[in-house]
């Protein structure tokens, strides 16, 4: 197992981590994280220390993919546990986020299938020996909802302050970019995934 793949497999046992901290009745155990208030807004440091968690793994998803090219590491296991990493890490959060009412559901559904469906067509393409590079609007989509993901983790601070949600703006737009980057990867390879299809005259 050579550095960037462990990183990825860090990611991923980091990413059950955040889940835990999120779902786990810590006051079963008689425990409870310290709760405050920062500029009259009370606050629950769970989801501070759930919110550093996510950032120090989303930092080994940079780390993992650049090392694997500089090194010429990459291989067709890194590849398949990051993009496992990469779901459990965004997506769980995301379903997360909206069971807890802090996100409306469409954004986690939206996410999900789209990540489905463009998980598909890769891998069509892969059948048929073609790679599917990324593309601007999935690069922004993913930005945007890293952002989001971590201003949500942190109240929206210091947003919150002053009643502007920048944290929903930013999953917003990302399921908006989610919505389009689907479209872009099917326009692109659909003479992959219906070879025979005529077209019209």
């Amino acid at each position: 197992m050579n550095l960037p793949t462990k990183l990825t497999v860090t990611r991923l046992f980091l990413a059950l981590v955040v889940i835990f901290l999120l779902l786990f009745p810590f006051y079963t155990i008689g425990f409870e994280f310290p709760r405050f208030l920062i500029a009259g807004i009370p606050v629950d440091t769970k989801y501070f220390v759930a919110g550093i968690v996510f950032i120090i793994a989303s930092i080994t998803d940079f780390f993992d993919g650049y090392l694997a090219r500089k090194n010429d590491q990459i291989t067709d296991t890194g590849k398949m546990l990051d993009a496992i990493a990469d779901k459990v890490l965004v997506n769980s959060v995301l379903i997360i986020f909206a069971a807890l009412g802090f996100v409306n559901a469409i954004v986690p559904v939206v996410i999900v299938v789209r990540d489905i469906i463009v998980d598909a067509i890769k891998m069509e393409a892969a059948a048929k020996g073609k790679v599917v590079a990324a593309i601007k609007s999935g690069k922004l989509k993913t930005a945007s909802l890293m952002i989001g993901i971590v201003l949500m983790f942190f109240y929206n601070l210091p947003f919150e302050i002053w009643n502007i949600r920048v944290d929903l703006f930013f999953l917003y737009f990302a399921t908006i970019m989610a919505i389009v980057s689907m479209y872009e990867y099917f326009a692109l390879n659909k003479s992959l995934i219906f070879p025979n299809a005529k077209m019209k005259k």
